[in-house]
């Protein structure tokens, strides 16, 4: 069966593709909705690489002097 964890990713992923409609839909300057599409975008993905733990917080990327030694 499905984990929790994966049906909560797969909708996660539904919203932002909505997120994503509704933003083509609204009358915008072009270069607008791209930026935003971008952010979007590139937002999902670094979720995506925390959620399968392939990359640590957010904050541990930007100080990685805080991060504790592994012991």
């Amino acid at each position: 069966m499905l984990s929790s964890g994966i049906v909560s990713i797969v909708v996660a992923l539904v919203v932002v593709g909505l997120v994503l409609y509704l933003i083509d839909i609204i009358p915008m300057d072009r270069t607008i909705k791209q930026i935003i599409r971008a952010i979007v975008i590139v937002g999902v993905i670094i979720w995506l690489l925390q959620a399968f733990g392939l990359i640590g917080s957010i904050g541990s990327l930007l100080h990685p002097g805080h991060v504790r030694p592994l012991r």
